[in-house]
């Protein structure tokens, strides 16, 4: 098998605009590279290649990959965190490109993150309170029932204790302030939420309890993921669909269990031989919740 994209299942879907929620089509973005030696020559970086992807509604797409793949990069247009050099991103129905004022205001209440390092995300200066109201202020919409009790509510949500709003986020562990920015993702109701590298920086059972807590929060809410990560023991907990990222390229893509059972790309293989072993505690979750969702979507099974 060569480098080509593996032509398994493209990320793209043939389901309909109902169950669709983010499409992003032919992505490309570069960077200007400064030169180096006596020339001084500038270039173009091309960190993402012509990428194509499909969130349906309800569901957890993982772009996964090593270091310097791209999938940061891509998971940062579709936020419209930085600017696509071309291509185009289709959310809900409206171009995101397209969006200023009040609609891009909207989009970007509708569209959520999740970091990597929730300290460096979290303002060490504001209170959780402060910081999990934040995404209502900036909106300008009015705090439901009044800032501490909508703050305390959504710590609960996140398995934090209330009380502790006032708290600064030194005063947390590494798992406690990633509930945190995750609380703050939830604060304006948001349809998608991108979790880039989410439990990476967090302990083996840190990680546990956190997959568990985002997968919980979607059974409830029925919002879908965008999962960025490198750890394929972690993706396969959570991912109902998985999007394998090399050198700015997608790969290979599918669903969960045909790319971990068969993977058909060298570079796909080459991260699963990687993975020691898929933790058994893990593997037993999955299988739970998976059966669990069977159950809800067709209570006769």
């Amino acid at each position: 098998m060569t480098g080509e994209t593996v032509p398994r299942q493209t990320v793209p879907t043939e389901s309909s605009s109902a169950e669709t929620l983010l499409r992003a089509s032919n992505l490309v973005k570069e960077f200007t590279v400064s030169g180096g030696g006596l020339l001084g020559r500038s270039g173009k970086f091309r960190a993402v290649d012509d990428v194509s992807l499909e969130v349906r509604k309800g569901e957890t797409l993982a772009l996964v990959g090593e270091s310097g793949s791209g999938k940061s990069t891509t998971a940062r247009l579709i936020a419209r965190l930085i600017g696509t050099t071309s291509g185009t991103i289709e959310f809900d129905g409206r171009e995101v490109h397209a969006l200023t004022g009040k609609a891009l205001h909207g989009f970007r209440s509708e569209v959520q993150m999740v970091f990597q390092d929730p300290y460096s995300s979290l303002n060490p200066k504001h209170t959780v309170e402060r910081i999990v109201t934040a995404p209502l202020a900036y909106q300008r919409r009015p705090i439901p029932g009044g800032a501490r009790a909508f703050a305390g509510a959504l710590m609960e949500r996140v398995g934090l204790d209330p009380d502790h709003a006032t708290r600064f986020p030194a005063q947390f562990s590494g798992g406690q302030a990633q509930r945190i920015g995750i609380a703050r993702a939830l604060a304006v109701s948001p349809k998608l939420i991108i979790a880039d590298e989410a439990v990476s920086a967090l302990d083996v059972s840190v990680q546990a309890q956190v997959i568990n807590l985002l997968r919980r929060l979607q059974d409830e809410e029925g919002f879908s993921y965008l999962f960025i990560a490198h750890d394929l023991a972690v993706v396969r907990q959570i991912a109902t669909r998985v999007a394998v990222m090399n050198g700015g390229r997608i790969v290979e893509a599918g669903d969960r269990d045909a790319v971990f059972g068969s993977p058909q790309h060298e570079y796909t293989r080459k991260l699963l031989a990687a993975v020691p072993r898929i933790r058994p505690e893990w593997d037993a979750a999955r299988r739970r919740n998976d059966q669990a969702r069977r159950e809800r979507e067709d209570p006769g099974a």
